[in-house]
């Protein structure tokens, strides 16, 4: 059996089991969960640990392909957009202003936290603008050919 065919068959049964998992959390209704004050006999509990192994497993096997090609790929081209990524979150942390926003008490966050959070929410408007930049002129690229 291929590779493929295992993750498909796997994601299938782990869609099962969260499919179960969540009719269990819909038929229990918002007061047990709500009553239950103690997390591990909470009915979220198992959902919440399937939740943390789905990301585990897909942090793993990003981090083994990201590997994997570093070693059979260009690290040129790796280091450049490595570099170009950190250019943009520098741009965007340096556009981020540091001041509270209005209603926002200094005992929820900090200015540092508010700056990180601006920066954020700027990276990703350079990345989508990006993103849909490169979209744009694939298009327009394949309509001329």
């Amino acid at each position: 059996m291929t590779l493929h065919k295992v993750l498909k068959y796997l994601a299938i049964v782990i869609g099962v089991i969260g499919l179960v998992l969540l009719a269990r959390i819909i038929i229990a209704g918002d007061d047990a969960i709500e009553a239950s004050a103690d997390t591990q006999a909470s009915v979220l509990a198992p959902f919440m640990f399937l939740s943390y192994f789905v990301m585990a497993a897909v942090i793993l096997l990003v981090v083994i392909s990201v590997v994997k090609d570093l070693i059979h790929g260009d690290i040129k081209k790796t280091l450049m957009s490595i570099g170009a990524f950190a250019v943009i979150v520098l741009a965007g942390y340096l556009m981020a202003s540091p001041d509270l926003p209005p209603g926002v008490d200094a005992t929820e966050v900090s200015a540092s936290g508010s700056q990180w959070v601006g920066a954020g929410l700027i990276i990703f408007y350079i990345l989508a603008a990006v993103a849909i930049g490169a979209m744009i002129f694939s298009g327009v690229k394949k309509l001329g050919k």
